[in-house]
């Protein structure tokens, strides 16, 4: 991942209300409220984007295009979803999951001031 993505990463991640940056396992970890929505990692030698997606989401989007898409160990059971950072990337795609990542971890207060925006 280079500076620049990891740097377009944290402004959306950081741009949702009371979101914060911590260290993940080597990697930076975006919380809110101490819930980890989105997290960067180097899997498979290749970097990485995970999050959380809504039920039936992750096999959409890994069967659609599994060389952008997969499945991330530890969490993906619990239906997250890896997004490669070394391929072409459509940024806005991103935003909208994590968007939607934040939606399902961040208490309904923060999820209304979202909808205000």
């Amino acid at each position: 991942m280079t500076e620049e993505q990891l740097e377009r990463l944290r402004g959306i991640c950081l741009a949702l209300p009371e979101a914060i940056e911590g260290g993940g396992v080597g990697d930076p970890s975006f919380k809110v409220r101490d819930k980890i929505f989105a997290m960067q990692h180097g899997f498979d030698g290749r970097p990485s984007m995970w999050c959380k997606a809504p039920p039936g989401a992750q096999s959409v989007l890994v069967a659609s295009n599994p060389e952008r898409f997969f499945v991330p160990p530890y969490v993906g059971h619990h239906g997250w979803v890896g997004v490669r950072l070394d391929v072409e990337l459509d940024w806005d795609e991103i935003d909208d999951l994590v968007e939607e990542s934040y939606r399902m971890t961040a208490p309904k207060r923060l999820r209304a001031l979202l909808d205000q925006r």
